[in-house]
């Protein structure tokens, strides 16, 4: 049942119904009792502690609570744990916890950020959880107990139907809640990191809908679509057959209205390789509009063909309603780890402005044809720099820009969509991509505000080196992977199983005297006019860190402020932005991160308040009203520093 406000227009009623505000994942809510006056007086009035939840803390939490009538629901702890909590004084009120034995102990993903939450109007309200093994679980959102009527005992099986005769624990799971559209859950799909994988053949990561009221499965979009589907051709020499991935581990989006769910699809097995798929590999890379009913294909487009680069949307996609040059439209726009801004009218799929295919530069590992072009957005202007250059190199001084030039020659260089070497072609350690794959956007994503029709965004600009090794045959049958360059060659696989301190350790800088190699700003917050399609203000995200500013070789030099590479979350309301330094928790970089949490003027990106928060930011800042009182609510964490939940409010 659709809610008042809950589409694209923020969050209404007070509430915060959905992951993202509302079920367009605007991140918005017209609140306006903290404002520019006395958010200054914000304080800590409660913290709710997830130490106690699963065997060993959790500390990367990057949930986002939902809240309905003065309840906060949320997962918490390495079991994720469904919890429901008093909004107004951080009180427990329940506690679901499913025992899944080992299937729940080898996870996909640790990461999960949230619930999902049905309502018939008539106080049939549902909480809608995926738990670490893989399954869809309803729970009546007054008292925490499993609905008997939903799927079997409350429990759906969601490795069931992915056309792989075995799935294994681990191979499958879900970082993001689902979405209810209407009547429909839609679930998403996660999978182990694919820098380094095992085999070309995976579970494909299908998006499936199901009945709110009793589990049903409605239908299955196949993301590698089979013999006689939409887009089989694209997979050629029969890669279709094995190939996996495919999945959506960022939140997903609705339109209420429309009846429509827009799905962000990762890329296909592996991160760096894609000699053992060749093709464009539709519906990988893909925004993909869907019937949340039916699971009909409405419209898509591919925002990358053929990814060897991990350029996965990883963001929720972001309903806007627009005016552009007096025309209004329904819009969805989609930020991206290379900077870019896609926009279209989210009923039809058309461009608001010209994607163009431009030729890009050719792969030369063995087996690897990439695609001869890449779609480039004509409008918004990327909001992060793209591609490497000499230039580009940190210039304080100039021995520190001859230095940094001399290491970035050990790279190849070039422009976006550079593709990966193998490590010592031509002497060179690899390529070296801006944005990387973890430099960009994240899942974060973005913050819109509907009254301005301005998009708030969050960037990192960290340069990292992909390079390539001959994959051991006794290990792998992928060919080539991700090892090179730095050492890592990339992200470093994740590992998996249910260990929440399993984490990689941060990136070193490469630049001189372990400086960042290129010129700041490091990590940025832009705000994107949408009825524009232009840049309305960059801001750096945060203060210069402390090692670089107290670095020996920069003693007497002023660089200003630089921004933390690390990307920041974004909440908006009718009068502020609220960001934070972020975590930096995963595929981090030295010197991201932070415990200062901010609020800046919208329409310039000053700083209006910071403070200190207990831990580093781990999740989206959501906002809501109890008993005439604003709330702020966000998660914190940190390596050493439990997990927990702080609430935000005036005296």
């Amino acid at each position: 049942m659709a809610t008042p406000g809950s589409a694209q227009h923020g969050a209404g009623n007070g509430e915060w119904r959905f992951y993202g505000g509302d079920a367009g994942t605007t991140k918005y809510s017209p609140l306006q009792q903290i404002d520019a006056s006395n958010v200054k007086d914000l304080k800590i009035v409660w913290e709710w502690k997830a130490q106690n939840f699963g065997k060993r803390s959790d500390f990367n939490w990057e949930t986002t609570p939902i809240e309905v009538g003065g309840v906060l629901y949320t997962t918490a702890g390495s079991r994720r744990d469904a919890v429901a909590i008093d909004a107004a004084t951080g009180e427990t009120l329940w506690m679901y916890r499913l025992d899944e034995g080992a299937r729940g102990t080898v996870v996909a993903r640790t990461q999960n950020r949230g619930l999902a939450f049905w309502s018939d109007g008539k106080g049939a309200d549902r909480i809608l959880m995926i738990s670490p093994g893989y399954q869809l679980v309803a729970l009546d959102a007054h008292t925490g107990q499993p609905l008997a009527g939903f799927g079997t005992n409350g429990l759906v099986d969601l490795t069931k139907g992915l056309d792989r005769a075995e799935v294994k624990p681990g191979q499958i799971g879900a970082s993001s809640p689902a979405i209810v559209v209407r009547d429909t859950v839609v679930v998403g799909a996660a999978l182990q990191s694919g820098a380094a994988p095992s085999s070309k053949q995976n579970v494909p990561g299908y998006i499936r809908g199901f009945d709110v009221h009793t589990g049903k499965l409605l239908w299955t979009f196949h993301t590698v679509p089979r013999e006689g589907e939409f887009g089989n051709e694209t997979w050629e020499n029969e890669s279709w057959k094995y190939s996996g991935n495919t999945g959506a581990w960022a939140p997903l989006t609705g339109d209420e209205e429309l009846g429509y769910v827009y799905i962000p699809v990762e890329m296909p097995t592996g991160d760096f390789y894609g000699g053992t798929r060749p093709g464009n590999n539709l519906f990988s890379d893909s925004l993909v509009c869907l019937d949340a009913r039916t699971g009909k294909r409405i419209w898509h487009f591919q925002l990358v063909h053929h990814d060897v680069w991990d350029m996965d949307i990883t963001a929720a996609p972001i309903l806007t309603d627009i005016n552009v040059d007096g025309r209004g439209i329904k819009a969805v726009a989609a930020v991206t780890k290379q900077g870019f801004t896609y926009v279209f009218d989210r009923v039809t799929g058309k461009p608001v402005w010209p994607i163009v295919e431009r030729p890009v530069p050719q792969s030369d590992v063995p087996g690897e044809k990439t695609a001869a072009t890449q779609p480039f957005p004509t409008k918004p202007p990327a909001f992060e720099k793209q591609g490497t250059s000499l230039d580009d190199a940190i210039d304080f001084t100039p021995a520190m820009k001859a230095e940094a030039q001399k290491i970035l020659s050990q790279y190849k260089l070039g422009p976006l969509f550079t593709p990966p070497i193998v490590t010592d072609t031509d002497g060179k350690k690899g390529t070296l991509l801006s944005p990387s794959h973890v430099g960009g956007a994240n899942w974060q994503g973005g913050a819109f505000d509907p009254e301005t029709g301005i998009l708030y965004v969050a960037s990192v600009n960290n340069p990292d080196s992909l390079g390539l090794a001959a994959a051991d045959p006794k290990r792998s049958d992928m060919g080539y992977v991700g090892g090179g360059g730095r050492g890592r060659g990339g992200a470093p696989p994740r590992p998996a199983g249910g260990d929440p301190e399993a984490r990689p350790a941060a990136r070193e800088n490469i630049g001189p005297g372990g400086l960042p190699l290129v010129r700041p700003p490091w990590g940025s917050v832009v705000a994107i006019d949408l009825n524009k399609g232009d840049i309305a203000w960059r801001a750096p995200n945060g203060d210069t860190p402390e090692y670089i500013r107290n670095h020996p070789l920069l003693k007497g030099i002023d660089i200003g402020k630089t921004g933390r590479p690390s990307r920041a979350p974004l909440m908006v309301t009718k009068t502020l932005l609220f960001t934070a330094d972020g975590s930096n928790l995963f595929n981090g970089v030295a010197g991201g991160g932070g415990n200062g949490f901010r609020a800046l003027d919208k329409k310039t990106g000053a700083v209006l308040h910071e403070m200190e928060l207990p831990a580093m930011t781990t999740g989206i800042p959501m906002t809501y009203m109890v008993d005439g009182r604003q709330f702020i609510v966000v998660a914190v964490g940190a390596a050493g520093v439990p997990a927990e939940l702080v609430a935000l409010a005036l005296p």
